[in-house]
């Protein structure tokens, strides 16, 4: 599951917690993951029909008005593979978080699966911010000596900076699971 689309995992994740139709699961992605996450109806139908498929989901039509309306409940094989992808390691992490992805879906494995992806997330970063910090520190030596090291070292403080915000939610984010686990 881990190199799947990760419209399929949001809709299981949403699908673990209620039964939803393909327009219940858009307005959710819309209004709840807008931040970190975006998906269009023409992602989401063929991957309601490729879940399907797959048994990972399965259909109920409700006849309650003119028209019907389908709802789509998670099967057990949805359920596991839901939580394999959510306990995977090796986060694709760009404007799309999927660390946060999994933390938003967390309460289906427990504060220690989360903590475990915070964790892995925050040595990620730790490394990630060394490396900033070696590139500002040669940028800052030569900034003089051409227009465009001053343009790479703003880029490379924005990434310090953010990468500092990120460790420090990751503490933040810890200290309140392992508060709660108490």
């Amino acid at each position: 599951m881990a190199n799947e689309k990760k419209t399929d995992v949001v809709i299981l994740g949403f699908l673990y917690h209620e039964p939803m139709s393909g327009y219940d699961i858009k307005k959710r992605i819309d209004n709840e993951l807008k931040y970190f996450f975006n998906g269009s109806y023409g992602s989401i139908y063929p991957a309601l029909c490729a879940l399907e498929q797959d048994e990972k989901i399965e259909r109920e039509e409700i006849k309650d008005t003119n028209r019907g309306k389908i709802l789509y409940r998670i099967t057990d094989k949805g359920v596991n593979a839901l939580k394999e992808w959510i306990s995977s390691e090796g986060n694709k992490d760009e404007l799309r978080y999927e660390t946060l992805l999994k933390i938003f879906f967390g309460g289906s494995v427990g504060n220690k699966a989360t903590i475990k992806q915070i964790e892995s997330f925050e040595k990620k970063i730790n490394g990630e911010l060394k490396m900033l910090n070696f590139f500002q520190n040669n940028l800052l030596n030569v900034i003089d000596e051409d227009e465009d090291h001053l343009y790479f070292l703003l880029t490379v403080k924005f990434g310090i900076e953010t990468y500092n915000g990120h460790l420090n939610w990751c503490r933040e984010a810890k200290k309140i699971l392992k508060e709660r686990e108490k």
